[in-house]
């Protein structure tokens, strides 16, 4: 997953290279223009000085001469204008210095002379050196002046955007709390933080409503189921029956027995998934494990074997710790035969619920999925363990499952 960078430092980043670039070509324009208008200068100031030599030869003063700046010697024949940099001896600093030297050749009066002159142009690189460092030194400063001045500003106008997105994270389906949106006088964020409203708004009423239907139709539910049931009771108490009739009815029987669960099981992981249980307590686990082993004694499952030797207590929800239990429990029983032994054991902090099993399970993956079943014979909901992986998450325990030397094995580790 790729790091995430706050959206100022991201625009600011933007800002800090765009500015850098900038600040780059700028000196890099600014340092070849110059040098080309310093070396334009130096030429027409060796041509001017050429004029002048020229034209001191012409009026009749051969002993023009300056060196190393201005010579002045005859030569046999004509050649090519030439201009270059050289590095002479300058007797005035006693040390090699660098010109721009300027050739020329001229007939004056009959005779051919190779005018030179020089200019040092040393002092023109030192000049355009210190026009180039105080360009940057002023962008620099610059730039450090609008990045600042860039960032605080930017602050101040998302502002309003990141105060909608705490927000936002504060937000909660099952908290009454209103929350408490800034307005903006960035047509955007004025715009976002009135869709924000319409959005959260919509959504509570439509979870409520949600929370409402389920309800509603859990309880409208148990009416109908209870009154087939008690009809039922009475065709089986009232009337003569054959075995045919008493074995459909039983069956219904079941299938109601079983509806009843369904709709108990849908109602709990819908109640867990909407977070209405906040009822936090302290739940000895060791004293509900006997008192359920006891329940399903009275059922004769005889065969549970609770083998804990201290007490261990967890914080939660006693009803869902109860549910838990029951449906580890209950789950273990459905896929035993009648006389092998479930046992039950708590030690540092982990629950491990064995069963013996002929073979392991076909897909151990999907085991905790929603009316996930792994054997169509099993009349079961397929909800228990679905519920058990949910309380777990609700609470951030850890259950697993493994089958080890012809058992299956559920664990929940308690530690968080």
């Amino acid at each position: 997953m790729a790091k995430k960078t706050k959206l100022v430092w991201k625009t600011s980043k933007t800002f800090l290279l765009t500015g850098l670039i900038l600040a780059f070509l700028s000196s890099l324009v600014l340092y070849f223009y110059t040098k080309y208008l310093l070396e334009d200068e130096v030429r027409e100031s060796l041509y001017s000085t050429e004029l002048r030599v020229e034209n001191a030869l012409k009026s009749g003063n051969t002993h023009y001469e300056l060196p190393p700046i201005i010579e002045v010697n005859k030569v046999k024949r004509l050649s090519k204008e030439v201009i270059k940099d050289t590095i002479i001896y300058d007797p005035s600093e006693d040390e090699m210095e660098l010109f721009r030297e300027l050739s020329t050749f001229k007939t004056i009066d009959g005779i051919h002379y190779q005018i030179t002159v020089r200019n040092m142009v040393v002092e023109s690189k030192e000049f355009l050196l210190a026009i180039v460092i105080s360009n940057i030194v002023i962008l620099v400063l610059a730039f450090i002046f609008l990045f600042y001045f860039n960032t605080v500003r930017n602050l101040k106008i998302w502002s309003p955007f990141f105060k909608n997105l705490e927000q936002m994270k504060r937000f909660s389906l099952t908290s009454k709390e209103s929350l408490e949106f800034v307005d903006s006088d960035v047509l955007e964020f004025a715009e976002l933080k009135n869709e924000i409203v319409l959005l959260t708004d919509k959504v509570r009423a439509d979870y409520e409503n949600l929370k409402q239907f389920t309800e509603d139709v859990s309880h409208e539910m148990q009416t109908p189921l209870a009154i087939i049931q008690a009809k039922i009771d009475n065709i089986i108490n009232e009337h003569g029956i054959n075995v045919r009739q008493y074995e459909q009815i039983t069956s219904i029987q079941k299938d109601i027995k079983r509806l009843k669960q369904l709709n108990k099981r849908i109602t709990t992981l819908t109640k867990i998934d909407n977070n209405q249980f906040v009822n936090v307590e302290i739940v000895c686990l060791t004293d509900l494990i006997d008192d359920k082993i006891e329940s399903f004694k009275e059922l004769q499952f005889a065969n549970l074997i609770h083998t804990s030797k201290n007490r261990f207590s967890v914080s939660m929800d006693p009803y869902l710790a109860d549910i838990l239990i029951n449906n580890l429990i209950s789950n273990a029983i459905k896929h035993s035969k009648q006389r092998e032994e479930i046992t039950l054991v708590i030690k540092d902090n982990l629950l491990v619920i064995s069963n013996f099993g002929e073979k392991s399970l076909e897909h151990p993956e999907s085991l905790f999925f929603r009316f996930y079943r792994e054997s169509k014979a099993n009349q079961s909901t397929g909800l228990g363990l679905a519920i058990v992986k949910k309380i777990c998450d609700l609470y951030g325990f850890k259950i697993s499952y493994q089958f080890k030397e012809d058992h299956h094995i559920f664990s929940v580790d308690f530690s968080k």
